[in-house]
């Protein structure tokens, strides 16, 4: 009978401190951005914003992204419950083409693990000097 009382004992205080721990849930306004169609070297910088909707403080641990192209920056400084922050990501316009790329953001959260993607379109630029659709010049019609 002892052995019992101590057992269902143990038990109750196991689940009563565990859930006093206080954790931290990252929520994002969006996980994915789209850039559209863009020219090639517009302005790659877009941010991500989160908030901490947890009881316990938020750590982003590591921020990276599938390719060299695209670089993330994480907070450096804890989040705290109800904040908001940022993780930008600068993707390199000077690549002409379709960007689908991924950013993997790990933290102490109770969903440690969140991938961010971003979509769009890199074009040439429209209006590169001196390509202009000018009419021939005489010497030009010639040959």
């Amino acid at each position: 009978m002892k052995k019992i009382f101590a057992f269902v004992f143990m038990l109750f205080v196991t689940v009563n401190v565990n859930s006093q721990i206080k954790k931290a849930i990252i929520e994002f306004n969006q996980t994915t951005i789209d850039y559209g169609t863009i020219e090639k070297g517009s302005n790659g910088v877009r941010e991500f914003v989160f908030k901490n909707t947890g009881d316990g403080p938020l750590l982003i641990t590591n921020v990276k992204s599938t390719c060299g192209c695209t670089i993330p920056k994480k907070p450096q400084k804890p989040i705290l419950p109800g904040e908001s922050e940022v993780i930008q990501v600068k993707y390199d316009t000077k690549r002409v083409g379709k960007i689908s790329k991924s950013i993997i953001v790990s933290s102490n959260a109770s969903n440690s693990s969140v991938i961010l993607k971003i979509t769009g379109n890199v074009i040439a630029s429209k209006n590169i000097i001196g390509t202009e659709n000018k009419p021939k010049s005489i010497v030009e019609e010639i040959n």
